[in-house]
Formats: C-alpha cells, sequence, structure tokens
C-alpha cells in the first residue's frame, strides 16, 4: 500500500482538482474533508460581510467542525494537505482537521489554491495548529498549486518517505 496520503477540502471542486493531480503524482491515497455543515454558496459569498466564511474566517481561534470520517492515518507515513486560501488563510476546518488527526513521527506537505495569495500566512498558520497540538512532525514548505507545472515542481520538492 501507498504511504502516503492526500487529504483536501474543496467548496467549488479547485483544491479537489489539485488535489487529484498531486495525488496521481505521489501514487497516494486521496480522502476529502467534509465540514459537518456544508458550505452553501450564499457561505461562500466573500462579498457579503456576514456570510458563513466571512464570519468565521475573521474569528481568530474559530474552530469549525469537520465530520468524523477521515482515514485511519496510522497507515501513512506522509500526510498532504490541500485546501483553498481564504482571507490570505486556510479555512478554519484545517486546523479542526489537524486537531483530528496524530501528526506524530509524520511528515507533513501543505498546498492550497488561490487566486491572488501566496502561501506564507497558510504556512504560519499550520504549523501554528500543528505547534498548538504539540506534535513531533516533519512540515515541508507548502506552496499555492494553480497548474500542473506549479503542481510537478512541488512536489518534486517535498522531502517524504
Amino acid at each position: 500500500m501507498t504511504k502516503t496520503l492526500v487529504l483536501y477540502f474543496s467548496a467549488t471542486n479547485t483544491t479537489k482538482k489539485m488535489a487529484e493531480m498531486v495525488a496521481k503524482q505521489l501514487n497516494a491515497y486521496i480522502a476529502e474533508i467534509h465540514p459537518e455543515q456544508p458550505y452553501t454558496s450564499a457561505d461562500l459569498d466573500w462579498h457579503d460581510e456576514q456570510a458563513r466564511t466571512t464570519i468565521e474566517q475573521h474569528q481568530h481561534g474559530q474552530k469549525v467542525a469537520i465530520k468524523d470520517d477521515l482515514p485511519d492515518i496510522s497507515l501513512y507515513q506522509n500526510i498532504v494537505i490541500g485546501h483553498p486560501i481564504w482571507w490570505g488563510i486556510p479555512p478554519r476546518l484545517i486546523s479542526s482537521t489537524i486537531d483530528h488527526l496524530d501528526l506524530n513521527g509524520k511528515n507533513l506537505a501543505t498546498f492550497a489554491t488561490s487566486g491572488g495569495s501566496g502561501y506564507g500566512r497558510s504556512q504560519s498558520y499550520v504549523e501554528r495548529s500543528i505547534k498548538e497540538n504539540g506534535y513531533d512532525v516533519k512540515v515541508n514548505k507548502g506552496s499555492v498549486l494553480n497548474n500542473a507545472r506549479q503542481a510537478s515542481s512541488w512536489v518534486a520538492s517535498l522531502d517524504l518517505q
């Protein structure tokens, strides 16, 4: 069995497509992260200050519940998490996902899809979530991936086992 698992959250299928590309290149198993309460198109309207995602993303420390349907990660050495970038950082359910995973002794890599943000703030957000959980995990440098060339280059840069 493959030693790598790609987990992803995708509200609009953009990140899903990139996660599938990354999983194929890594010969990895792939699974989706599901919010406990699915997002509607109104929830995703970033122009609306009262939209669910706008409110969630602007509340520091906010956690968004996820469904308890993640695969058993004890079978994998490498965990890759893909997500969109909302308001400069991952959706709040990514920290909830990290809370649910025992990442001790794992290699972690994260990537995002974004129309304009870089990965710096997202990398800090992920590293802060890992530190809050006290995990002993090797964290690879994340990246924004929006096409096959970027995905191939990033996958080639990873230090996975």
